[in-house]
């Protein structure tokens, strides 16, 4: 179960936010950039100091939602 109380310290939120914004950059470079929704998305999760469990469990939530329509296609 995901601790939604506990919350990642300064400095990782820095060192996430680092290791976005490279990965950002290299998505660009191999012409998939990330779409405005998507820097939203990591951006609240930096400002909410999210952790890294949470973030994972929010992405494939978000994932399988998103995939449901499709499943009755």
């Amino acid at each position: 179960m995901i601790d939604r109380d506990e919350k990642l310290k300064p400095s990782e939120v820095r060192a996430a936010k680092e290791r976005r914004l490279t990965m950002q950059h290299l998505q660009a470079i191999e012409g998939n950039p990330l779409d405005a929704e998507d820097i939203a998305m990591f951006e609240m999760f930096e400002r909410e100091r999210w952790t890294h469990e949470r973030r994972l469990a929010y992405i494939i939530e978000k994932a399988k939602r998103a995939a449901i329509p499709h499943a009755a296609e």
